[in-house]
Formats: structure tokens, C-alpha cells, sequence
């Protein structure tokens, strides 16, 4: 993998980037729709590629793991051709699904103990075999085993989270340096800087993922129960000790406010299930602000759903149609409003690329954050 930075705002620290990996190239920022288990929830690659314009998306390690296992993605030859999707992937550790799973694991030195949610079958991440279950499922860019500290942590307990991260970071490190890609393309790992809401610990988490070397790095632990503020707290501290020439992932974040926000403060990549999980329950986001679609406003106004969007959906469909399908209970409104939030998500960090490489980043972010964040 290749980073290339091009462009960084005179006002902030908004940057535009170019990652190059062998599945094609990602214009950043960029943000990444979520396919968890193979599939980003009810929208057609095709969709993905031609009118939402992803360059990249996620599969979760934990979750396919579990299912389909990785005897058949092995057999496939890799997630990519199991989902049959030519572009980049990136996949996560399952360190999140090891913090959403508390009452059912168990965190050692050794790794991770934890029963399947599907089955109540026993199982055991290490760093190890956390980097050859990764190898298996074949994604570009994969992130490195880390317990995901709650936001609300007292420091003790975040010391002791990340002292933990720190030591399997090293492990997975040596594992990956010691293994190769198994389907004739190359990987890259990214470290994932914890240390919670402290600032002493996200500064020694840096300094310690930076001895890696790595390709780029992922910042963890936010967005899970701390306020706000911390979160851009922690962003403004952390983004200008990472290596200006690496791309820095903010994992798991989050509103169209939060994802500006952390461009500004420095952040490269985002992903985050919001649009398309909203999506389904009938919350589109727009350029105008956000909608309700199962409100009885929508039921006769016939006007686009975005008149300043740029997917498909927009204009084919009415408010009053999309609106007529919710309370319907039709599946084509999930897959709609889900295929719409997506586009207008990733047509937000397609216009904040514009406007960082046109110099106006900052005037450009706070003309347009009271638009999308109001309830109309």
C-alpha cells in the first residue's frame, strides 16, 4: 500500500490524500460503507460501485470467522472473490466485537476467549491466529488485535486495556512480518492507537504503534460512551503525533457532523454502520438536514428526497413514495433509504476533498454543518 498526501487545509488540519493498494485506489478523506459479514446490507455491488461510488469497504474478522468460516473463504480464494467485489477491503480485528461481547469473553495476556453469539461455541483469538484468520479472508488492509476500552473507563482500567493492546500489537506484528499474503496481492496492518479519554495514555499508545512502522493507523476507542467533546478532544491531540505521510483511520465514527469534524482535525478514512442501519429504520440524510420517513408530512409531497443529492435514488423517487413504503413495511424502503444515505455520505467527503484541494475547506464546513444536522 502507498499514501500520497496532496493537499492540507491552511485553516485546519484537513487533508486530501491518494491510497493506492492492489485492488485500485482510494481518494481520501474517504469513508467506507460496512459489510460486515460479506455484504453491505441490502444494496447490489453494482449500486455500491456505480451510483454510491464506495471505493472501499469492510468485512468483520469476527464475524466471518464464525460464519461462513474460513475453510469456505479459504476454498473461495479470499473475501474478494467470495463476494465478488474487484475493489479494496479493509477488515477489522473483531476488537470491537470483543468489547460489544463482555458478558461472554474472557481478556488474557494469551488473547481472547469468547462464545459465539450464534451457537455458544468456545473460541480463541490470539494475535497470532488473529493475523492467519485475516490472512485467510485476504482484505487489503487489515487492523491489528486491540481490546476497545469503554469510553467511560477510570484510568486505572485503561491503563491496564491498553498495556494489554500495546503487548498484542507486538505479537501481531511479528506475525505478520512472518507470514505472507496468501492470494498473490499484498496486505498491509494498521496499528490502533487506544488509551480511552487520558491523554498521557493516547500519547504513549502513538509512540508505541509508530515503533511498528506501519502503513497507516487506526485510532480506536472513541465513540463508545464518551462525550463528544472528548472525542475531538483526543483527535486533536493524537493526529499531528502520527506520521504526516501515513493515512490515520478513525474507527467506528459516526454522524455526517462528527465525520466533518474529524476531517478538520485530521482524520483520513471513517466507517460506520449509521447510514445504512438508520437507513432501515427510515432516517435519510440530506443536504437539507435529516428526515424522518415514516412521518405523515412526507405522505403527499411529491418532491425529490434530495434535490441537491447525487444518487440515483433521488431523483427517481418521490418522499411521498418512500414514505408510502415504510408504513407499507416494504423491504425496497430499507434498501432505498439505505443505498441514499450511503451516497450522501460518501458525496460529503467527495465534497470536502473539493474543497480542501480548493483551499476553503474550513469556510466551506461551517456554511454547511447547520444544513445537514438540522431536523426537517
Amino acid at each position: 500500500m502507498q499514501f500520497e498526501l496532496q493537499h492540507t487545509d491552511k485553516a485546519s488540519l484537513a487533508r486530501a490524500g491518494r491510497i493506492t493498494t492492489d485492488h485500485g485506489v482510494i481518494e481520501t478523506p474517504i469513508f467506507m460503507p460496512v459489510g460486515t459479514v460479506g455484504s453491505v446490507k441490502g444494496v447490489y455491488h453494482r449500486d455500491l460501485r456505480d451510483d454510491i461510488r464506495a471505493q472501499i469497504i469492510l468485512g468483520n474478522t469476527y464475524h466471518l470467522y464464525l460464519r461462513p468460516g474460513l475453510d469456505t473463504l479459504r476454498a473461495a480464494g479470499g473475501l474478494h472473490r467470495f463476494e465478488s467485489w474487484d475493489g479494496p477491503i479493509l477488515t477489522d480485528s473483531g476488537g470491537f466485537q470483543v468489547f460489544s461481547l463482555a458478558p461472554i469473553r474472557k481478556l488474557t495476556e494469551e488473547g481472547c476467549r469468547f462464545q459465539s453469539h450464534i451457537d455458544g461455541s468456545r473460541h480463541l483469538f490470539t494475535p497470532e491466529n488473529n493475523v492467519d484468520t485475516q490472512r485467510i479472508i485476504g482484505a487489503d488492509i487489515i487492523m491489528a488485535l486491540d481490546e476497545c476500552c469503554p469510553g467511560d473507563a477510570d484510568h486505572a482500567y485503561a491503563r491496564k486495556s491498553l498495556n494489554l493492546t500495546k503487548s498484542w500489537l507486538d505479537r501481531f506484528a511479528r506475525r505478520f512480518r512472518d507470514t505472507e499474503p496468501l492470494y498473490g496481492y499484498s496486505q498491509t496492518f494498521f496499528p490502533i492507537v487506544q488509551g480511552c479519554i487520558y491523554p498521557d495514555l493516547r500519547r504513549e499508545a502513538v509512540d508505541h504503534a509508530v515503533q511498528t512502522g506501519a502503513d497507516g493507523y487506526a485510532i480506536g476507542g472513541l465513540a463508545v460512551g464518551e462525550p463528544t467533546e472528548k472525542m475531538y478532544e483526543m483527535l486533536e491531540l493524537v493526529c499531528p503525533l502520527l506520521p504526516a505521510d501515513r493515512p490515520r483511520y478513525l474507527m467506528g465514527v459516526g454522524t455526517p457532523a462528527n465525520i466533518l469534524e474529524g476531517i478538520a482535525r485530521g482524520i483520513d478514512m471513517f466507517d460506520c454502520v449509521m447510514p445504512t442501519r438508520n437507513g432501515r429504520n427510515g432516517m435519510l440524510f440530506t443536504w437539507n438536514g435529516i428526515m424522518n420517513m415514516r412521518n405523515a408530512k412526507w405522505a403527499e409531497d411529491f418532491s425529490e428526497l434530495d434535490p441537491d443529492g447525487c444518487s440515483f435514488v433521488d431523483h427517481r423517487y418521490s418522499r411521498a413514495y418512500l414514505h408510502h413504503l415504510f408504513v407499507a413495511g416494504e423491504m425496497f424502503a430499507a434498501m432505498l433509504a439505505s443505498e441514499h444515505n450511503l451516497a450522501f455520505y460518501l458525496d460529503l467527503v467527495r465534497q470536502a476533498r473539493i474543497h480542501i484541494i480548493a483551499g476553503d475547506f474550513s469556510a466551506w464546513k461551517e456554511e454547511v454543518l447547520p444544513r445537514i444536522t438540522a431536523r426537517i
